[in-house]
């Protein structure tokens, strides 16, 4: 059965997983609920009864896409999928079409994805804000959105760090010497993790029909510069694998941050433009979710389209 998308963000616990609740950067408690390793039995104890022994080095899962619901197009298949698959939902931006209004947030969003609100850790996109300073976005979103108006807030995922920033540069600067990039370099440094994941809505490099976001430069280059692993982003209705580079796009194997644009949740797909340096895979044609499992030392990627097949998959160490 689905959830109730009314539900708060503390049902999180209610997955059914033993997942440790997460204690977020905002003040609200989300669950590990892609912990769900499943245990397994050893020697025999005396009686005959097996020994439960814990999953060595469980996953936690992130689950998710951005440009979603459209009261109509390819999100009700893309919420099917969420259904099958537990941890943490991520919605990318763009989340209720047009506008983002408290309407379409209600007749669009909530129908579908909105059955998993009580796990998701949302970022706004530029339709979000079509309507003054993104007020229902915040609104449906609550306390898991972080601290209304701004947009950027982080919290511990396992042994992961994960950030979520605000790529909506107009209203809410992201050039150095920002409140956002200030509140970045903090977050960073109190934050030490050896393995480090960012998201926002605008991509930094894509080869789809709004290109690169060059006003993410600086943030891209601070998590480069500060060890990170994986950015995701949407914006750009295709699903784009790019290999790890630096802030200027040139490929690093070493010390580069992998870029996943996942703009395929439901939202009408579009082709690419011209096919960006350092792309690795591009797929135009289906629906789809990411699903990246996180490990204490390395990450999975796996592109599920909506037919529940696998159209992309790999796996990459921490730095």
């Amino acid at each position: 059965m689905r959830r109730i998308a009314s539900r708060p963000l503390a049902a999180f616990v209610a997955l059914g997983l033993a997942a440790a609740l997460i204690a977020v950067g905002v003040s609200a408690a989300v669950a590990t609920a892609g912990q769900a390793g499943s245990r397994v039995s050893e020697t025999p104890a005396p009686h005959g009864e097996p020994i439960d022994v814990p999953p060595v080095d469980a996953p936690t899962v992130l689950v998710g896409a951005g440009d979603i619901a459209t009261c109509g197009g390819g999100e009700r298949a893309t919420s099917d999928l969420l259904e099958r698959i537990p941890g943490i939902v991520i919605a990318l931006g763009d989340n209720a079409y047009e506008d983002g209004t408290a309407a379409q947030y209600r007749d669009c969003y909530a129908p579908t994805w909105g059955h998993e609100l009580d796990r998701t850790r949302p970022t706004p996109g530029n339709h979000d804000y079509h309507t003054p300073n993104a007020a229902p976005y915040f609104q449906y979103f609550g306390a898991a959105a972080g601290p209304a108006g701004l947009g950027y807030y982080s919290y511990p995922a396992g042994g992961w760090h994960i950030v979520v920033l605000n790529s909506n540069c107009q209203q809410v600067p992201c050039s150095k010497g920002s409140p956002q990039y200030a509140w970045l370099s903090a977050d960073l440094a109190a934050h030490p993790a050896r393995c480090t994941l960012a998201y926002w809505h605008h991509p930094r490099f894509s080869s789809g029909e709004h290109g690169p976001t060059t006003e993410m430069s600086d943030i891209w280059q601070l998590l480069y510069d500060r060890g990170a692993e994986v950015v995701l982003s949407g914006h750009d209705h295709e699903y784009e694998r790019f290999a790890p580079q630096d802030g200027l796009g040139n490929p690093d194997a070493a010390r580069g941050v992998r870029q996943f644009v996942v703009g395929t949740g439901g939202g009408e797909l579009r082709q690419i433009v011209a096919r960006a340096r350092n792309s690795e895979f591009v797929r135009t044609s289906t629906y789809g979710v990411i699903r990246l499992e996180l490990y204490s030392d390395r990450y999975a990627w796996s592109f599920i389209a909506s037919d529940g097949s696998t159209l992309d998959s790999g796996e990459s160490r921490c730095h």
